[in-house]
């Protein structure tokens, strides 16, 4: 299933950088959830999976910057 969204989210695709996410593409119960993403600074677009994106700061909503363990892009538990 290929979901367009709107308004587009702003993202980090780790080892990529910032930027928005188009749409959204589901395979189904046994993968990731891939996002299309195109990237600011680059102007790139890739299709990361799940686990290598996380959504941007949103200092009104209390969102800082994700903490993960260097090298792997797992979340750190406190």
């Amino acid at each position: 299933m290929f979901t367009q969204l709107d308004p587009p989210l702003p993202v980090t695709v780790l080892d990529r950088g910032k930027g928005l996410a188009m749409a959204v593409i589901d395979y189904g119960p046994e993968h990731n959830l891939i996002w299309v993403t195109a990237i600011d600074d680059t102007g790139e677009i890739w299709c990361a999976p799940n686990p290598k994106v996380r959504m941007q700061t949103n200092w009104t909503m209390g969102r800082g910057e994700p903490v993960v363990r260097e090298g792997t892009g797992d979340p750190v538990s406190d």
